[in-house]
């Protein structure tokens, strides 16, 4: 076989893989081939960059370094639009969570691609790529109307309706109960057999993986082991051996009793004296009270009646009364002075000393100068009294 046809051969190619992010490598140095018509399965423990590198295969997300080559394409060299053209017309991507438009029935979620790509499939194509998935008769469904495992075999039939070079599907299984993940896995299965299809699929199902061709193990972003023609069995024991604590870092020895139980002494005491270091609620509230410029006793007034009542007995001012000494009694001789009767000259200046603000309208009985001089029948000016001429009144 010549090195031309060694490069055909190979759908997905990736060499010195890496994807960092905010500091955390999520990939260190990958470097993988996927062959054309196999069924590829990645596992790992959670966080080891199975996703991430599916992603950046294809061609969802751009590597921090590295190449990823596509059907002999590299994709680091491509702009937005034509990377956009090359995952609709060569690449198929399946999810976990489906990601079908619950507006849309069966037949137009698995036409949309052609659609986003200016093209008006025909309803025999439509029908036939549902069919194949074993959806004939539920083109006119939607969503909600399907079951689970039936929305991903129409999400599974959205990919193939494009005819991609290698599908991609991110725990296409993880979603579904053991009955429906079995019907899918033979799906998938039979299109990498019958097809010829690529098939590069992340899961943590060990019988899933042991559907493929290859199983790929990733430990924190890096190929850690390899298997070929799995089985369930070994696929668990690899599996396993990877969760193993520390993750390849040698393992500690057991400790005594007594060494335990001075270490739980210790944590305990040290969680003692965070908790006590530790600002407590009534502190903060203590606090934020001395920042406010309202005090306790100059708070508005809220809550109940009986809150109210209380906050304004506590609120109001001291009387007069309270702040002031008592007076002493009066003796005889002030009494009587007091409630001498006033003289008829005081009585008359306290008359004439008229307040026009007290004064509630002409001529009333509290008028302390008494009736208008027209109102009073001994005023000359009075309408009913007659002055003779020269002379006084009447």
């Amino acid at each position: 076989m010549t090195a031309t046809d060694t490069r055909t051969a190979v759908a997905v190619r990736l060499r010195g893989l890496t994807r960092h992010h905010r500091g955390v490598r999520a990939l260190d140095g990958v470097d993988l081939d996927f062959r054309a018509g196999t069924f590829t399965a990645v596992m790992g423990p959670s966080g080891s960059g199975k996703s991430t590198l599916l992603q950046c295969a294809a061609g969802l997300d751009r590597p921090t370094s590295g190449t990823v080559e596509v059907g002999g394409t590299a994709l680091e060299g491509l702009g937005e639009r034509r990377l956009a053209r090359l995952r609709r017309d060569r690449i198929g991507f399946v999810f976990q969570s489906f990601n079908l438009l619950p507006s849309l029935t069966a037949a137009q979620n698995t036409a949309l691609p052609l659609r986003l790509a200016g093209r008006r499939p025909s309803r025999a194509e439509v029908r036939e790529a549902l069919a194949r998935v074993g959806l004939a008769g539920r083109e006119r469904h939607r969503p909600g109307e399907l079951s689970g495992g039936q929305q991903q075999r129409v999400a599974l039939a959205r990919a193939l309706i494009t005819r991609p070079a290698v599908l991609f599907g991110d725990e296409p299984t993880g979603a579904l109960d053991p009955t429906t993940s079995r019907e899918v896995l033979d799906l998938l299965r039979d299109l990498v057999d019958r097809d010829g299809r690529t098939l590069v699929m992340v899961t943590h199902d060990p019988v899933a993986a042991a559907r493929a061709d290859r199983v790929v193990f990733l430990v924190d972003g890096r190929v850690a082991d390899e298997l070929a023609a799995p089985e369930v069995e070994t696929v668990t024991a690899r599996t396993a051996a990877l969760k193993a604590p520390g993750d390849g870092e040698p393992r500690r020895p057991p400790e005594t009793r007594e060494v335990s139980e001075t270490r739980e002494v210790s944590e305990a005491r040290d969680a003692g004296e965070a908790r006590e270091s530790r600002p407590g609620p009534g502190d903060r509230r203590a606090r934020r009270a001395r920042k406010s410029r309202w005090t306790r006793d100059t708070w508005p007034v809220r809550g109940t009646r009986q809150d109210r009542e209380v906050r304004e007995t506590r609120q109001a001012p001291a009387s007069r009364e309270a702040l002031e000494p008592p007076e002493a009694p009066e003796t005889r001789e002030v009494q009587e002075t007091r409630m001498v009767p006033e003289t008829r000259m005081v009585q008359e200046t306290r008359k004439s000393s008229w307040d026009p603000w007290k004064r509630q309208s002409p001529g009333s009985p509290r008028d302390p100068r008494g009736p208008w001089p027209w109102q009073n029948p001994r005023s000359p000016h009075h309408p009913d009294t007659t002055t003779p001429a020269g002379g006084t009144p009447c």
